[in-house]
């Protein structure tokens, strides 16, 4: 059994987290810490938990009981309770926030998107968990990159449900504001662009076209709708080809004929991708759940992957579809 702690136990992806874990076959949880709850029931605060476990949120971490902590805390933060807590070396870690997801010299993470990492995810100590706009976006690209094929400008929209905001209520996450709503933010300058282009530089060290992305905040709770096109000279047939071929060892991505509905991947781990070709553009469409493979399933399937366990364990998630 992987004995797991998990740090920020109440939010959204520590929520999704759970409930995956508390099914996964290989895998115990020994702590989930929260200080603002120490003491009060997980169930009472992950109300969907009620029946699932008896856990209480607790503020000590035993970081010596366990074999991987993951880190469920705000941007900032983890970069902040790594520098502030001795952690055993063995230990190893997966953090779902930004801190640590753009390469520097003193960062020694390896960035957790299986489809662009899988080898390197084996052998890591510390796993630095995509963002979830980088997550869908990243699957709708990363053939064409790792062709050499993104010769021209990237033009991206993308749709997220209001969990992707965080537990904490803000204004444009308030019901009363999000709901039969849709609004723009961070046009052109959304803090997922860094670390989508470095993966698509990764494949591509050439690739200098401007990528325009424009976020749209929707006005669901969960999924993320992501549509994109670029220039590309080859047959609808070829595209496909280079899409399957390229998925076709990853269990978690599919490429469909048929024009996809986020229905199809809520409450998943899969990530489906769709493609059409219209002049000399080809359209790419690719949807995720935020939550899961776009955060907490992720975080599991790259556990999955540190420890040598079958990728897909404790993943086989199904969708809600009505």
């Amino acid at each position: 059994m992987i004995r797991i702690g998990i740090i920020g136990g109440a939010g959204y992806t520590a929520g999704e987290l759970l409930r995956i874990l508390l099914n996964h076959p290989n895998a115990e949880i020994e702590f989930v810490q929260s200080s603002s709850n120490a003491g009060n029931l997980i169930s009472d605060i992950h109300i969907d938990l009620l029946g699932e476990t008896n856990l209480s949120f607790t503020a000590k971490m035993p970081f010596d009981e366990v074999d991987v902590i993951f880190l469920c805390m705000g941007h900032g933060k983890s970069k902040e309770f790594i520098e502030n807590n001795e952690l055993p070396e063995s230990l190893k870690i997966i953090d779902l926030s930004h801190d640590f997801r753009l390469k520097r010299e003193d960062n020694n993470f390896v960035y957790g998107l299986p489809e662009l990492n899988r080898v390197e995810i084996k052998s890591a100590n510390k796993i630095a968990n995509p963002g979830c706009f980088a997550t869908g976006i990243q699957l709708a690209l990363l053939p064409l990159a790792a062709n050499k094929l993104l010769v021209d400008e990237v033009h991206v929209q993308a749709i997220t449900g209001s969990t992707g905001a965080g537990q904490n209520p803000t204004e444009t996450s308030h019901f009363s504001w999000r709901n039969n709503n849709l609004s723009a933010y961070k046009v052109f300058q959304h803090q997922h662009e860094g670390e989508i282009l470095q993966s698509l530089k990764q494949l591509q060290p050439g690739f200098s076209d401007d990528f325009n992305f424009v976020p749209i905040r929707g006005n669901h709770t969960r999924g993320i709708f992501v549509s994109c096109y670029t220039k590309f000279d080859g047959s609808i047939e070829e595209a496909k080809e280079l899409y399957n071929s390229f998925y076709a060892d990853h269990p978690f991505v599919f490429v469909t004929n048929k024009n996809p509905g986020l229905k199809q991947v809520v409450n998943t781990n899969k990530g489906v991708v769709y493609l059409e070709k219209h002049g000399n553009k080809l359209v790419i469409i690719s949807i995720t759940d935020n939550l899961v493979k776009g955060a907490s399933g992720q975080a599991v399937q790259n556990m999955n992957l540190m420890f040598g366990l079958d990728e897909k364990a404790g993943l086989n998630l199904k969708p809600v579809a009505f």
